[in-house]
């Protein structure tokens, strides 16, 4: 079978990262759309502000590529990638609030709240989250209404009480009350995985695919989003903040416990190497066509930032 190399795979996730780029500067324009009345210059600014900011854009690679297993158009999938990505990007901004991991620093720049002040911060995070469900919503996303319909409500799943927004509350109280191994995983799977597994399941969904295969990538997400935050955590343990373009060593300084930090690093590669072994299980009934999601499943278990 035919690899994908780092470099090919690192060309691939840039295209991607400008793509969705010029997505999200293309909607979050000052021009109010239909049913609105004004966009407020300084709200709209912080929302850019906490989009427009660069980064590797890898979970829109995944609603893109996964889309493209399945034969969806590349325009409409582009479309819930950025309203992934909106979602991602609120998450990060109210993340960054003295109220929850208190950063100064995100993607080597201010945090939102900053870069303006606490209030705008909340604001844009809450106009970034619905504007996800707006952009899926319109009919400018060139899907049938009920795919869009599942889309919406696999989000809303992925993003709430039962995803990242219960894994933030979790990670929350692991300050004051740690929680065993099984807590730790069922955290991470919500707080850092549930989007990405969204990410991987949005094109089954795009591509009107089977039950079977929406299962299948759904556990490729799964695995992934496991590996992402097992590697975010050993970097956490030994990467620094210039390197990562945000402070390191926060959930030591907190007393969170982490699956390296109970276990170590070496268990920690050696796990590693198994989800993405898993991953790419996963992905043998699609042949060549899945070698850039075989990439990017390496790519998360390896990445250095």
């Amino acid at each position: 079978m035919l690899q994908i190399t780092q470099s090919d795979f690192e060309t691939a996730l840039r295209r991607c990262a400008r793509e969705v780029e010029a997505e999200l500067d293309a909607i979050l324009t000052a021009i109010p759309q239909s049913g609105e009345i004004e966009r407020p210059e300084k709200l709209l600014a912080a929302m850019r502000h906490g989009v427009l900011n660069g980064g590797k854009r890898l979970r829109p690679f995944l609603v893109l590529e996964s889309s493209a297993l399945f034969g969806a158009k590349r325009g409409a999938a582009l479309r819930v990638a950025a309203a992934l990505e909106c979602i991602h990007c609120y998450s990060l901004v109210h993340d960054d609030l003295p109220a929850m991991d208190d950063d100064d620093l995100r993607r080597g720049q201010p945090t939102v709240h900053k870069a303006f002040d606490e209030a705008t911060a909340i604001l844009a995070g809450d106009s970034l989250l619905t504007l996800a469900f707006d952009i899926i919503a319109d009919p400018a996303t060139e899907l049938p209404e009920d795919a869009r319909l599942k889309l919406i409500l696999a989000l809303s799943r992925a993003a709430g009480i039962g995803g990242m927004a219960g894994g933030q509350a979790l990670d929350l109280a692991a300050e004051q009350d740690a929680p065993d191994e099984a807590g730790i995983i069922r955290l991470q799977a919500m707080k850092t995985g549930a989007l990405i597994r969204f990410g991987c399941e949005a094109g089954a969904i795009a591509g009107k695919a089977s039950n079977a295969d929406r299962e299948r990538m759904a556990e490729f997400g799964s695995a992934i989003g496991l590996a992402f935050q097992l590697a975010d955590d050993l970097l956490d343990l030994t990467s620094d903040a210039q390197t990562m373009g945000k402070a390191t060593g926060k959930d030591q300084q907190a007393g969170k416990a982490t699956l390296a930090s109970l276990h170590g690093s070496d268990w920690a590669r050696a796990q590693l190497r198994g989800l993405v072994k898993q991953a790419e299980d996963l992905l043998a009934p699609y042949g060549e066509a899945g070698n850039l999601l075989r990439a990017a499943a390496r790519f998360v278990a390896e990445r250095s930032s």
